[in-house]
């Protein structure tokens, strides 16, 4: 059996209940809705974690953030975990990595052959939070409501510049691979930054919401009283009460954000095109994910850091030879790419990583879907278990949630407490208890931060090195040199070749 190509497309915050089953019909993106008809598109999929780096570290490894020691956006991705791109280039694939991946630490690669430009984000220890000290907040890195009030129109900005640049590596990768110079199949994994705040955006994507009917919340902000205490700690932490939020920002920060959501869409076209045209397409895998969502204003929350829908669902969709398209329901998780994309390369999970919370998406409904948390925002570690349509939440410092999804989707009725539901809630306190220590966990992470804290600051004492990747082009072996023969380039540097 002829193994696939594997083109993983990930992007930034991307809210996972704009993606009903593939992307909503008012969204004006082409390309995602193309894909997505001829996707096995997973309906109600979480993310490990919601925040970039212990994320996007489940998202490598199938392993939450207990296993992976990735807490928060600052904890060293250790080199001896396996993440998917190790697991296929055992097996003999290429590997590639275009764009965003938040690595803290010294290893950049995490098992990938290749890596086409720098990340968007530092690779050092500075954005750790402290448990020791509750209630700090981090100004410098800290999210904040900036990003609210100062949304609109940009022809460029950082994030704009990065995955402009993200997309152009991925296109000029894909054209490289066509050139059949190396024989093995390839993964390719391509991350934008975008639609992550600030909600900047370029004209021609803004205009095309303009009369966009879904500029208003569903739920509109809640008085601060009224917010369950972790909410509460986010909107502390991003400083809400510091700003003046009117109707009109609101707007605007959501109309910059779907913009944004077109504009990635737009550069997914581009590397689909690509593909095609290099006829790669037939025999590639194409799974499209997010590292975690956006609570877009949704009872006055901003960002993630919350295991709230709008932050913890992520759209989650696979196309490819053999792969059945169609709406699946039941609950998945982002831990579960790494496992899918093993299986679909012929890798035995078994023989090298025996220990995963994550499930092949092909093998059929998985067991209840856990996440965690422990980073900015949070006292103490949070957890939480999707099974079916309930969602349960447990921590040390804050009264346990439950709630049931299909009867209330906006999650404004918090049943643990309630008498009628007294046995489910105390089933889905249970088995969170059986599954997680939350007094070991504790321990951990205030270990984790207290040495990383410490590490830091003396290594911004005296002669800094930065972690940050540095991609090196040899310019000596690009194009034309007199140590090559210009006959010999030439033809192997075409495709398609005698037409």
């Amino acid at each position: 059996m002829t193994r696939p190509n594997i083109l993983v497309l990930m992007v930034d915050q991307l809210n996972g209940t704009l993606f009903p089953d593939g992307p909503a019909d008012w969204l004006h993106v082409p390309a995602l809705k193309h894909l997505a008809e001829r996707s096995r598109r997973f309906a109600r999929s979480y993310t490990a974690s919601p925040l970039c780096a212990p994320g996007r570290a489940g998202f490598m490894t199938g392993r939450l953030p207990s296993g992976t020691r990735v807490y928060d956006n600052a904890a060293e991705f250790a080199s001896d975990l396996p993440t998917f791109a190790h697991h296929l280039r055992r097996a003999g694939y290429r590997t590639c990595l275009s764009g965003k991946m938040h690595f803290v630490g010294p290893d950049q690669l995490h098992g990938f052959e290749e890596r086409t430009n720098t990340d968007v984000y530092p690779a050092d220890f500075g954005w750790t939070p402290d448990y020791r000290r509750p209630g700090e907040r981090i100004d410098w890195w800290y999210h904040n409501m900036g990003s609210v009030t100062g949304a609109g129109v940009a022809e460029i900005t950082n994030q704009l510049e990065y995955d402009d640049e993200v997309a152009h590596c991925a296109e000029q990768k894909l054209y490289d691979l066509s050139r059949g110079h190396d024989a093995r199949p390839w993964c390719l994994t391509v991350s934008f930054t975008h639609p992550h705040d600030p909600y900047v955006a370029r004209r021609r994507f803004w205009d095309l919401y303009g009369d966009c009917a879904h500029l208003e919340p569903g739920t509109g902000e809640l008085p601060w009283e009224e917010h369950d205490p972790h909410s509460r700690r986010i909107l502390d932490s991003c400083e809400r009460a510091a700003f003046e939020i009117t109707p009109e920002n609101v707007r605007r920060a959501r109309r910059g954000y779907f913009a944004n959501v077109s504009y990635i869409d737009d550069k997914i076209a581009g590397i689909l095109d690509v593909l095609k045209r290099t006829r790669q397409a037939e025999r590639t895998v194409i799974l499209f994910t997010s590292d975690h969502g956006d609570m877009l204003g949704e009872r006055g929350l901003w960002f993630k850091m919350s295991f709230l829908e709008g932050s913890a669902r992520v759209p989650l969709m696979i196309a490819g030879p053999g792969i059945a398209e169609g709406r699946v329901e039941h609950p998945a998780s982002t831990l579960d790419v790494a496992p899918t994309l093993a299986a679909l390369a012929g890798v035995d999970l078994g023989e090298v990583s025996p220990w995963c919370d994550g499930a092949d998406l092909m093998a059929g409904p998985r067991g209840p879907v856990p996440m965690e948390y422990a980073a900015e925002a949070s006292v103490a570690p949070m957890v939480a278990l999707v099974d079916g349509s309930w969602k349960g939440t447990l921590c040390a410092a804050d009264p346990p949630q439950l709630f049931d999804l299909a009867a209330d989707p906006s999650e404004r009725h918090n049943l643990a407490a309630e008498p009628a539901h007294a046995a489910r809630a105390a089933a889905m306190a249970a088995a969170m208890r059986e599954r997680w220590d939350l007094d070991a966990f504790d321990a951990a992470v205030r270990d984790s931060q207290a040495r990383r804290l410490v590490v830091y600051e003396a290594l911004r004492n005296g002669a800094y090195y930065p972690w940050d990747y540095q991609p090196l082009q040899k310019a000596s072996e690009r194009y034309m040199r007199n140590h090559m023969d210009l006959n010999v380039l030439e033809e192997a540097q075409r495709f398609p070749r005698g037409e």
